[in-house]
């Protein structure tokens, strides 16, 4: 149960998906610094963060927040709602096969047995999605679905029959061998995957995040890197997601004093080099503090030289993040 404590200040602490996070890149590995951070705060995370393939980092004061709407409650748009047993809908791919959707049905049964998760309705969209990933130039993690509308008719189905929020499972084909498993590369199928997300999210105004769905559900004998190994061990990563959407915040949209808005955030947590997205210029013209943490870098070269604004404060680790708020944020009570 989702256990927000007014009298804990509130922050997020934000790792983008598909850049090569050296903490936070990979399957859940960033967990363990949310749940550091949890232990005197609030803390929104968005997917990337706690999202472990069958494991979840999430703990009960995490607000799990996908990345648009994040941005939009940074703009001072949307308040998030806190929920408890949220009843969850799935939209499955229609290219996904048979055997591969009974894997999905059986992980659905065995996460409502084994958690009490409310998730009573899928769908299987009329059109195959077609969705294409890929690294770009740069390294990002990106891709497209060539087939949206057909997820938006899905999801729309699944509102009308009363969920709260969704978790979306399109077939992904195998992903070319690289240095992930090895704890090295981006994450080339992340991308795209935050696409999905970002894009439902904001047609269908509730919360929607996606998992991928592959053909070959062989489980690897190699031992990988810790840091990816909850990808290795399961046929399906859609555990994380129904974990996490049961508690998961909903979406108001407007600022309101009574729900959680931008006004109760005192700090935004974010990656060295990966500040030049809008969540971060929005945190530092409302004068709300971003911690660039030293130790997670990612592909990108976006710093606080880069960025030139106030605000922005350079930390060697989250630990010492995590330090600093606390004696900042105890001497203003």
């Amino acid at each position: 149960m989702l256990n927000y404590n007014k009298e804990k200040p509130l922050i997020a602490l934000v790792v983008p998906t598909g850049i090569g996070a050296s903490i936070g890149g990979y399957a859940g590995d960033a967990s363990q610094t949310a749940r550091m951070f949890a232990k005197d705060f609030n803390v929104i995370v968005n997917p990337n963060v706690v999202n472990a393939a069958c494991f979840s980092g999430i703990t009960e004061n995490m607000l799990y927040t996908e990345g648009w709407a994040l941005s939009q409650f940074m703009k001072g748009n949307l308040s998030l709602i806190p929920s408890y047993n949220n009843k969850i809908g799935i939209i499955f791919d229609k290219a996904i096969s048979r055997n591969i959707l009974n894997v999905h049905i059986n992980t659905i049964n065995a996460v409502k047995t084994v958690y009490g998760i409310d998730v009573d309705n899928y769908e299987i969209t009329d059109e195959p999605c077609c969705v294409q990933f890929y690294n770009s130039s740069n390294g990002i993690s990106s891709g497209s679905i060539l087939n949206n509308k057909t997820l938006i008719k899905a999801g729309k189905k699944l509102i009308k029959k009363g969920v709260q929020t969704i978790a979306v499972v399109c077939r992904f084909d195998e992903p070319p061998e690289d240095n992930y498993k090895n704890g090295c590369d981006v994450d080339i199928v992340g991308g795209v995957e935050a696409v999905i997300s970002h894009y439902l999210s904001r047609e269908l105004k509730i919360p929607v995040v996606h998992s991928p769905a592959f053909e070959d559900i062989t489980i690897s004998t190699d031992i990988v890197s810790e840091k990816a190994a909850a990808e290795y061990i399961t046929p399906t990563f859609l555990p994380c997601l129904l974990i996490a959407l049961q508690n998961a915040p909903l979406f108001y949209f407007k600022k309101v004093e009574h729900y959680i808005n931008i006004d109760n955030l005192k700090a935004l947590i974010m990656p060295f080099n990966s500040l030049g997205s809008s969540i971060v210029i929005d945190a530092l013209e409302r004068n709300i503090k971003v911690f660039a943490i030293k130790e997670n870098k990612t592909v990108l070269n976006i710093t606080k030289d880069i960025i030139r604004k106030d605000g922005i404060i350079e930390v060697n680790t989250y630990k010492k993040c995590s330090q600093i708020l606390k004696e900042e944020l105890n001497e203003k009570k």
